[in-house]
């Protein structure tokens, strides 16, 4: 997986939720945010973007359906994807 491959622009989320999670960009420490959310899981790269991925559409789930529905959770998920989508490799062509 790519950045190109990795398509977080085609992500339709309300607009307030990414403005936070842009907003908690600049404080992002991401050994101890990892840590917290995938615990075990070690390194970088797509691994860690895959499981990003996977929490934060369940987390868009629960937004949706109204169930036990943590927005600050989803609001450092998208954070941790955005910050670790932008430490992928670009392709070259």
């Amino acid at each position: 997986m790519t950045r190109d491959t990795l398509s977080l622009t085609g992500l339709r989320r309300p607009r307030l939720l990414i403005r936070a999670a842009r907003h908690a960009l600049a404080d992002y420490d991401r050994g101890r945010v990892l840590r917290r959310l995938l615990p075990g899981v070690t390194g970088a790269g797509a691994r860690v973007v895959a499981r990003l991925c996977a929490a934060e559409v369940e987390l868009e789930e629960s937004r949706k359906s109204g169930a036990c529905y943590d927005a600050s959770r989803h609001i450092e998920v998208l954070t941790a994807l955005m910050a670790e989508a932008a430490l992928l490799p670009r392709r070259t062509a």
